[in-house]
């Protein structure tokens, strides 16, 4: 069962025991939008204009994140995944896009490997797909991450959001916590990978978190890079993916980058 309850500024569903926040911009073919980690939905506010000129997007904070509530269970992009095709049944959208980066990236694809029926095209932007293509040092920091380091974090911006919107503002500590136990396990979804049925654009920086080969990789699993791509396009991946390497920009920046918002929308507004 799902309810649905309203605020000022957005609105909640109850879907799978967690209290989903959810905000809808503009109007359109629906666009589900979903945030990094240790952020919220407010993260993609310099380019939300853009992308709201002409579709509905659906900014959803996480568990854990944002104005959503933390429940009792680990912080895992498959019960995400499933929150997310939850809350598309109960807003009773036909076929939305899923749009995510990082974190959100990872879920996304996720909702698009679990609920394929429920997706129209996916974008996963900074997501990797094995643990392993993380740069060795990233790793090492990611591996530093716990409620410990909370004191460290209360002059970053995610700490300042958190604070600002969050249900319960002293969980920042269980947020590290939950983060940190989650980029410590291992994953490898290459075969999920090959068995996407959504066409996907697959997005990174060109000084992304994992070295550039990484998505190029991705991209090879999903039929690209493979051959000559055709005068008419003949040559493309047989599911309609598609690449975008982002000049200039890091993982830190992408996501409010005016480029990501136009490869994103270029992906989603062609013809099928």
């Amino acid at each position: 069962m799902t309810t649905t309850t309203d605020t000022t500024t957005g609105r909640y569903a109850d879907v799978n025991g967690v209290e989903l926040y959810y905000e809808t911009h503009g109007a359109g073919h629906p666009m589900i939008l979903l945030h990094g980690g240790l952020g919220s939905g407010e993260m993609f506010a310099p380019i939300l204009p853009t992308l709201a000129e002409k579709h509905q997007v659906i900014l959803v904070d996480l568990q854990g994140h944002g104005r959503t509530a933390d429940v009792d269970r680990p912080l895992d992009v498959t019960l995400m995944a499933d929150d997310v095709a939850a809350l598309i049944d109960h807003l009773g959208l036909a076929k939305p896009d899923v749009v995510g980066y990082s974190l959100g990236g990872g879920v996304a694809f996720q909702v698009a490997v679990r609920h394929p029926e429920k997706v129209g095209r996916l974008v996963m932007a900074s997501a990797n797909v094995r643990r392993d293509a993380i740069y060795p040092e990233m790793l090492a920091q990611q591996g530093q991450v716990s409620g410990a380091a909370a004191e460290f974090m209360k002059e970053t911006p995610m700490y300042e959001l958190y604070q600002r919107v969050a249900p319960r503002p002293e969980d920042f500590p269980r947020l590290l916590d939950k983060i940190g136990e989650a980029m410590a396990r291992d994953f490898d979804y290459t075969e999920q990978v090959r068995g996407l049925r959504v066409p996907t654009l697959v997005v990174a920086a060109d000084a992304d978190m994992a070295p550039p080969s990484h998505y190029v990789e991705v991209f090879t699993l999903l039929d690209g890079g493979l051959r000559d791509g055709g005068w008419a396009g003949e040559g493309r991946p047989a599911g309609g993916h598609a690449l975008a390497i982002l000049p200039g920009l890091t993982h830190y920046d992408l996501f409010a980058s005016p480029l990501f918002a136009a490869v994103t929308l270029a992906f989603l507004d062609q013809e099928s």
